[in-house]
């Protein structure tokens, strides 16, 4: 018996030990990519930290800070940004999840052939695509001129240049984004779960419900995330499609950096947006666990 405990010990220990090794090696391997990653990722983003805590002088000052919890501009520029962000991410679940829900009822052939067409926007660029919306969205555009002329509308309607036009160029962008993780999580789940609450004399509403729902939330949450994380933080599209009259937290770092050259403010509306982001998966990540979100 003693010789037998002995033998595990000794078994154990040089278990440990390989596993010690293996760790080292592999972080010996990582090694240069995770000093590019400092590089490049975290040296950038201590930098534009320090920028925020001095003024204008080059003082010392938390004043870069306070006017923007202070500045009514800045306030409805963070207005603008969370209405769009939840906006977005709410038609983005709309139409994403019905989407993924009869993708993932397809057969695996012919529901990977339809999930080419969602793939194919990410082939095409932002800008490109923006443009596109801009064409189409336009008073002169053809959806104004479908309806004008089908008799809908007496005169165009203002679909660019606005709040409206931002929301539907964004909602394109971000659709991808939500359905590949939901879709994932959708085609995991066994459909005999949902037939066999319904041959136990379940509705098939409440079998969807009660069964189905649930077991998609991981993917719908993952979804979420990522398009309202996303969404706070863009810049091209609500920058064409408003038209200079929708300014979201990307576009006033901007115009602060290049109207006002003032490093200080935009450095602070930087960090801020960064918390904002963390704070979201950190928000994630204790109420449902990210490895619930991201790992089926």
């Amino acid at each position: 018996m003693n010789m037998t405990a002995i033998g595990e010990g000794a078994n154990r220990a040089i278990l440990a030990r390989l596993q010690s090794r293996e760790r080292q090696f592999f972080l010996k391997l990582a090694a240069p990519a995770i000093l590019g990653i400092m590089i490049v990722v975290f040296l950038p983003i201590l930098w534009l930290s320090s920028l925020s805590l001095f003024d204008a002088a080059g003082d010392w000052s938390t004043a870069n800070y306070a006017r923007v919890f202070q500045s009514p501009l800045y306030q409805k520029t963070f207005h603008v940004t969370f209405i769009i962000s939840i906006s977005v991410t709410a038609f983005c679940v709309l139409l994403g999840y019905p989407l993924c829900y009869w993708l993932s009822r397809l057969s695996p052939r012919t529901s990977g052939i339809l999930m080419v067409f969602v793939l194919v926007p990410f082939w095409t660029a932002v800008l490109v695509r923006t443009y596109a919306w801009l064409v189409l969205l336009q008073r002169n555009g053809i959806i104004n001129q479908g309806l004008v002329a089908s008799g809908i509308i007496d005169e165009p309607l203002q679909l660019a240049h606005n709040l409206t036009g931002s929301i539907i160029g964004m909602v394109h962008v971000m659709l991808p984004f939500l359905v590949l993780p939901l879709y994932a999580t959708m085609r995991a789940i066994d459909g005999d779960l949902v037939r066999a609450a319904i041959g136990l004399g379940s509705s098939p509403r409440e079998a969807f419900w009660r069964i189905f729902f649930p077991m998609s939330l991981p993917g719908l949450f993952a979804g979420v995330i990522l398009v309202f994380v996303l969404s706070l933080g863009f810049y091209v599209t609500p920058a064409l499609l408003g038209g200079g009259r929708v300014q979201m937290l990307a576009q006033r770092i901007e115009s602060t950096i290049t109207i006002y050259a003032n490093w200080g403010a935009a450095s602070a509306l930087g960090v801020i947006l960064l918390v904002m982001a963390l704070v979201l998966i950190w928000a994630a990540n204790r109420v449902f666990g990210l490895d619930k979100l991201f790992v089926r």
